[in-house]
């Protein structure tokens, strides 16, 4: 359980780190390989996310839900650094909406397996919002489609929700401190 908490608080800075840099490359007027780099950067922290915390769960093997997210997020690596050298933003908005998508209801599925741990509401609320988010994404992209940093929200979300699941594994009381407290 502490791995798992401690994971979470991990998920949570990178993502609030990530939007911090989004927001600053953006607000600098950075050139766009830059913009792209951090957009390459986010599926493969999630990837690598996937790998770690599958680690110390009993491996991927144990863990369908977690591999199959490590395979579409390295997928997506590739696919957005061909999606943006020929598309530019709206091919790599496009790649990174279907993502969200697919990384979301995989999200959703750890989140219902592991529900019975704690602190899983927020990765079942967080897994359903990258979906619709990923839909709202693929959409935009045959739009007007935006910069970078109008992703930093969905980052920014994901944070929070990790946040909100690592502190919720952090003052949870266990059933038996409870039964404790209330004999004496």
């Amino acid at each position: 359980m502490n791995s798992l908490r401690q994971f979470y608080y991990m998920r949570a800075v990178v993502a609030f780190a990530w939007v911090a840099l989004v927001v600053l490359v953006s607000n600098l007027g950075a050139p766009s390989v830059v913009g792209y780099a951090l957009l390459l950067l986010y599926p493969a922290w999630d990837a690598l996310a996937n790998l770690i915390d599958a680690g110390r769960n009993g491996g991927l093997s144990k863990n369908p839900g977690q591999r199959l997210n490590l395979i579409v997020s390295l997928v997506t690596v590739v696919a957005l650094a061909i999606a943006l050298a020929s598309k530019g933003n709206a091919g790599g908005l496009l790649v990174f909406g279907v993502w969200a998508l697919l990384s979301g209801a995989l999200q959703l599925f750890v989140g219902i397996q592991r529900r019975k741990l704690g602190g899983q509401v927020f990765m079942m609320i967080s897994g359903g919002q990258s979906v619709l988010a990923g839909v709202f994404m693929a959409m935009q992209a045959f739009g007007d489609a935006p910069t970078i940093d109008k992703l930093a929200p969905y980052a920014a979300f994901g944070g929070f929700y990790f946040l909100l699941a690592a502190l919720r594994l952090t003052f949870r009381r266990e059933p038996a401190l409870k039964a404790g407290r209330l004999a004496r």
